[in-house]
Order: structure tokens, then sequence, then C-alpha cells
């Protein structure tokens, strides 16, 4: 703190009324220098304040397009897994076409099928999908649509004696529930 500023100061405290002798303790060229200080901090602060709400602005820019493309491709990743499944099946189905149904060889086509199905199970596994087929479980409402109520004297009440459809839960949420007749008492 430099000596003028000390005197301004002590000026200030020791008297209520300093402010009106401010011109009188200060010269002429302390005033400007003193104002081109504060006008020298204001534009810093302002350059600072407009730098930051550039990069505000930006980063709202840059979020709301990436969440804009995170909607638009959400489902790349799964088209590129789907897509060999679908390859395979169009081959599946070029091989025993109408007019050439004589020399296929059954065996080979279901040999196809099968590790087509394999390849829609590896999939389905990568994306976090699993089967419920809740074949002689207890019926859950939750995880298990009844489409029907059969009595058993085989089975225990309230389990699941057939399975129509299979349901699939993705990371634990049904995303289908299963299709399922239920035992009753007799």
């Amino acid at each position: 703190m430099t000596a003028t500023q000390e005197n301004f100061n002590e000026s200030m405290a020791n008297n209520p009324n300093a402010a009106e002798g401010i011109t009188e303790a200060l010269s002429h060229e302390e005033l400007m220098t003193a104002l081109q200080e504060a006008r020298a901090q204001a534009d810093e602060q302002r350059d600072q304040l407009l730098r930051v709400r550039a990069e505000m602005e930006n980063l709202r820019r840059r979020a709301e397009r990436d969440l804009e493309n995170a909607h638009k491709y959400s489902l790349e990743r799964f088209i590129n897994e789907v897509l060999p499944v679908k390859d395979s099946l169009e081959m599946g189905l070029a091989v025993v076409s109408d007019d050439s149904v004589e020399g296929v060889d059954i065996g080979k086509v279901r040999e196809g099928m099968n590790l087509t199905l394999k390849m829609m199970q590896s999939l389905l596994q990568k994306m976090a999908v699993s089967e419920i087929n809740p074949l002689g479980e207890k019926f859950n409402p939750d995880m298990h649509q009844a489409m029907t109520v059969q009595p058993s004297a085989d089975v225990e009440p309230n389990s699941v004696l057939a399975v129509y459809q299979k349901g699939y839960l993705l990371n634990d949420r049904v995303v289908r529930p299963a299709m399922v007749i239920v035992s009753k008492a007799p």
C-alpha cells in the first residue's frame, strides 16, 4: 500500500466527512492513475467474463450436438451387430428358393439355421439381453404373462406348465414377458 493510500484510509477512518476532502488529499495525477488502474481492472474482468460466456456457450452447443448424435445414432452398434445375422438368413433363403428345393440338403440347411441362431444368441448376449424361459418355475407376474390356467396334479399350483413364447430381459429389465400356461390345483 502506498503512503497516499494509507493517508486516504486513515483520513476516511478518522473523519466520516473526509469524502469531501478526497480531492485535496490526492493530487490530480494520483486520481488519474487510480482511475486508469480501475479501468484496466474493469476491462480485464469484462474480458474474462466475455471469454467465460463464450466458453459456456460453446460447451452448451457441443453438449446439444453430442446429445443429438447420441439419439440419432444410438442404434448404430446394434445395427452393425445384427446385419451379419440378416446376411446369413438371406443366404439360407437363397439356398432353399422355390425353384431349387429338390437338390437341397436339409441337413446343411438345418446346420446353417443353427449357426444363424447362435449368431443371434451371441448378438443378444453382447447387448445384455437375456432369455426368460420359466418352465417348471413359480409364476412371477413381473416376468411372466399367463395365457391360461390349467389344472394339474403333477406340479404344485401356480407353477409354469408350458411356455408359449420366451421372454427377454435387457439389463435385468423386462423387455418382453414370457407367455406361459400356469398350473392350478385340480
